[in-house]
């Protein structure tokens, strides 16, 4: 008896041409013009006040704003980042920056 027939069998083999250099299998090549861009200071503002709020040693944090958890945790000797307090500071009417992750949910 010959060879067991395998389904490949059936099908032509197709040798491919290498990509461009650098380019691997699954990544998407960049289009032209695009550079990596590194996330502008509100964003990096926006994710220090996200750590913030999941941090649990600093009590929790819904139905009450961002500046107002950091004052009770300074109170209470929990040694908030002052950083955070900073970025408060500097975006007082903004509520991307004074209300929680949760400020939408119901309690």
């Amino acid at each position: 008896m010959g060879r067991k027939r395998l389904i490949t069998d059936a099908y032509q083999v197709v040798k491919r041409r290498e990509g461009p250099a650098g380019h691997c299998k699954g990544e998407l090549a960049p289009e032209l013009g695009d550079e990596p861009q590194s996330p502008n200071k509100d964003e990096a503002e926006l994710e220090l006040l996200r750590q913030f709020d999941l941090a649990w040693q600093y009590g929790p944090c819904t139905g009450i704003t961002r500046l107002q958890r950091w004052h009770r945790a300074e109170q209470m000797g929990l040694e908030p980042p002052p950083e955070v307090h900073q970025v408060l500071k500097t975006h007082p009417g903004d509520p991307r920056f004074q209300c929680s992750l949760w400020h939408l949910y119901p309690l």
